[in-house]
């Protein structure tokens, strides 16, 4: 469609840390504690796990809107690691979501995959292998991918993650409850039965038997159109929470009345990573617009928890009520908005047509992708460049950032040339770990830029491999 139509993006999450290095150990501090009052007056404190059970407990009107981390805060630590883990709860998730695994000797440990190739050094399936088979390998950075750099970090059991989190929050176990048992008696020996959290959408009668064996037990009942009638089944022994899932707005689990029906005894907790979660409620969605995510979900589907791949973005939305704004005295520009007039002059692309599934200019050949909200130009190749309009507010020095993604290690390489100019130095893309995984990359070339209209130029460097995704440009001061 033409660029006009499409509509302008409100900011994405911004990311200051280099992509491609392995993960920092260093973690985000919490708060400073509140004074302590007098010894004889002074009551038990109200830790963060303490805190996020009141709060998973409590479906009242005036519930706060809680925070679910998606494998932790894989975007500073491996997915499913006990940094991601730790910086998830310091970003401000009151919930964190992990993947549970056992091994050979069973032993449940955090894992994604049947298999340990994405995300380790290491080949071969959980199962195949022992603990101590998986802790010799090293885990991949952010979202894994044979290219992503390896980092310090170990497989953690769930021993270890619970241990972690026994002060913080809640461990939302996900793929846990075939192996309940196990991971329950986990629970017992970390004394954390107050941080776990079960899921599943199991027959009911077998979910009563787990909870009756296990009275302490905290529960989430997942729901989607195949098992709808399971929430009547329960009767007036609702489980505190359900997940919702639902790819289309007509589904069942998505009429007004039934999530109505569900808020009212309980939380309801929606996925907003992927298309086909939420239908098409995406945090990317979000990030253009939190009115066509997150606050959708909110106001009008009664959500009450949100697991996000965006922590900080959505904390700041939920306290703030806006996402994150463009730096003051920035320029922000969708890259699917180049500048009008065709090949040649507003652009060059190596082959006919979009090769995306995204909005494109209708016929033009600049590849524009859909990525679950995000619109991108993609499919970017060697020789390839793209011109922008950018008004700069204030005469001063810019350097320019790309919100990118990609799974390659590097990614690509362009150049900046301004009004006409000689293009600079190249700049290298960092891998991300995934398409989908968006972060902010700075290019490190400062320019001395004057108040009024400019033209920028982004091209590829011919011969060099490119595979990579551009959200935005941003020029910032």
């Amino acid at each position: 469609m033409p660029s006009s139509r499409i509509p302008r993006r409100r900011p994405a999450v911004l990311v200051t840390a280099a992509v491609c290095a392995a993960v920092s150990a260093a973690l985000l501090g919490t708060a400073p504690a509140e004074p302590a009052a007098p010894a004889d007056t002074a009551a038990p404190a109200e830790n963060g796990a303490d805190r996020a059970r009141r709060l998973f407990l409590d479906h009242g009107p005036k519930a706060a809107v809680m925070t679910a981390a998606h494998r932790g805060q894989w975007r500073k630590a491996p997915e499913n690691s006990i940094g991601a883990l730790r910086a998830a709860f310091a970003d401000g998730a009151e919930i964190v979501e992990v993947d549970v695994r056992v091994t050979k000797d069973k032993i449940p440990v955090l894992m994604h995959d049947a298999t340990v190739d994405r995300t380790t050094n290491g080949k071969g399936r959980v199962s195949d292998l022992t603990l101590a088979q998986l802790r010799g390998l090293r885990l991949r950075a952010g979202l894994g991918g044979r290219q992503a750099p390896l980092t310090g970090e170990r497989v953690p059991t769930v021993a270890d993650a619970m241990r972690a989190a026994r002060t913080l929050g809640l461990v939302n176990l996900d793929q846990a409850w075939e192996d309940r048992e196990a991971v329950w008696r986990v629970l017992e020996e970390t004394g954390t039965v107050r941080n776990g959290l079960f899921k599943s959408g199991a027959p009911v009668v077998e979910v009563r038997a787990f909870l009756g064996r296990h009275k302490d037990a905290l529960y989430m009942h997942v729901v989607e159109d195949d098992n709808a009638a399971s929430v009547e089944e329960f009767g007036k022994s609702r489980p505190p929470a359900f997940e919702v899932v639902f790819d289309d707005v007509r589904d069942k689990v998505a009429a007004p009345a039934f999530v109505r029906g569900l808020r009212s005894t309980g939380r309801v907790w929606f996925n907003t990573m992927r298309y086909g979660f939420s239908a098409r409620f995406t945090d990317e969605a979000s990030l253009i617009d939190p009115g066509r995510g997150w606050g959708k979900l909110i106001a009008d589907y009664g959500a009450t928890v949100l697991q996000t791949d965006n922590v900080e973005t959505l904390r700041s939305y939920l306290s703030k009520g806006a996402a994150d704004p463009v730096p003051p005295g920035a320029v922000r520009v969708q890259a699917e908005e180049y500048a009008p007039g065709g090949e040649g002059k507003a652009y060059h692309d190596t082959d006919d047509g979009n090769r995306g599934d995204g909005p494109g200019r209708p016929g033009e050949n600049v590849d524009v992708c859909d990525h679950d909200g995000a619109v991108v130009v993609c499919w970017m190749r060697g020789s390839e460049w793209l011109t922008y309009a950018v008004d700069v507010p204030k005469t001063g020095r810019y350097t320019l950032k790309v919100r990118a993604s990609s799974p390659y290690e590097p990614a690509g390489t362009y150049r900046i040339a301004y009004d006409g100019g000689r293009p600079g130095r190249p700049v290298r893309v960092a891998g991300t770990t995934a398409h989908h995984a968006f972060f902010l990359q700075d290019s490190r070339d400062p320019r001395q830029l004057t108040r009024g209209r400019h033209t920028l130029r982004l091209s590829l460097d011919e011969g060099a491999f490119q595979n990579w995704n551009l959200d935005y440009l941003q020029l910032q001061p």
